[in-house]
């Protein structure tokens, strides 16, 4: 019984331990977000790495996405004589909850993982220790760029993948299901609103931000050589899609919650 106890004790504390050390990570990387000197060049190649490079993989799963949300409803709304509501609901999702949760969890599964084997790399090298020595703040020159970056290119992904994903819906509507093209275009626009798109934009912009902090957070304090390494880069990408779904409802109940 007592060894139980101990257990329970053991992981309660260190999960204490790994909260505080992320809250001061975060507290620590974000007064270098906002306080000078910057890096331009740093942060235009994070801005590149996280926005341009992830575009392929984003547009992919949102023209899929939105295809097969289009399917289903139809699917499912014929049973009801209900069909017409098909764009309406491929949009709606689309905007504010496929767009910003699959494009997050595809932009963690390449930029976290990235962020973490490089910061964790250059951990287990030594490499940070000589920026220190060289008089170079680790959290200004590997983490601030990247919070930056994730924080401005993630709501441009979620936008690209909101129009992509609500054009597959309508290839499949007009093509495959016969909707008329000007009746599904209508059908479209008639319920979306700006809140819609602006939850979206805003769960974006806290996902990007929390993709960034778990990868470089995992990176920054990995150790144990190259096995260190491959555990940060799997934790980074676990945690990140774990926070993503938690703030996802949060930021949902905020903008939609009675």
């Amino acid at each position: 019984m007592m060894d139980f106890v101990a257990g329970v004790g053991r992981f309660f504390l260190a999960f204490l331990s790994h909260v505080g050390r992320l809250s001061a990570f975060t507290g620590t990387a974000v007064s270098h977000v906002v306080r000078p000197p910057f890096y331009p060049r740093l942060i235009l190649r994070s801005v590149v790495e996280i926005g341009y490079f992830s575009l392929p993989v984003v547009g992919l799963t949102a023209i899929f996405s939105g295809m097969v949300l289009a399917l289903q409803s139809y699917s499912g709304f014929s049973r009801f004589a209900a069909e017409g509501a098909v764009a309406t609901v491929v949009v709606l999702s689309m905007t504010r909850e496929l767009g910003p949760v699959l494009a997050g969890l595809m932009v963690a599964g390449r930029i976290g993982a990235s962020m973490a084997a490089e910061i964790g790399t250059m951990r287990v090298t030594e490499q940070i220790d000589a920026l220190t020595t060289l008089s170079t703040n680790p959290f200004k020159y590997l983490v601030a760029p990247r919070l930056l970056a994730g924080l401005l290119m993630v709501p441009f992904l979620v936008l690209v993948a909101d129009i992509i994903g609500v054009f597959g819906g309508y290839i499949v509507g007009v093509y495959k299901l016969g909707f008329n093209p000007a009746t599904y275009i209508a059908r479209t626009w008639e319920y979306l609103e700006p809140l819609d798109v602006i939850s979206g934009l805003t769960k974006a912009s806290v996902f990007g931000f929390l993709i960034s902090l778990m990868g470089c957070y995992h990176g920054y304090y990995s150790k144990g050589g190259a096995q260190g390494v491959g555990t940060a880069t799997t934790n980074s990408v676990v945690s990140a899609a774990i926070m993503i779904l938690i703030f996802n409802y949060v930021i949902t109940a905020l903008f939609f919650g009675k």
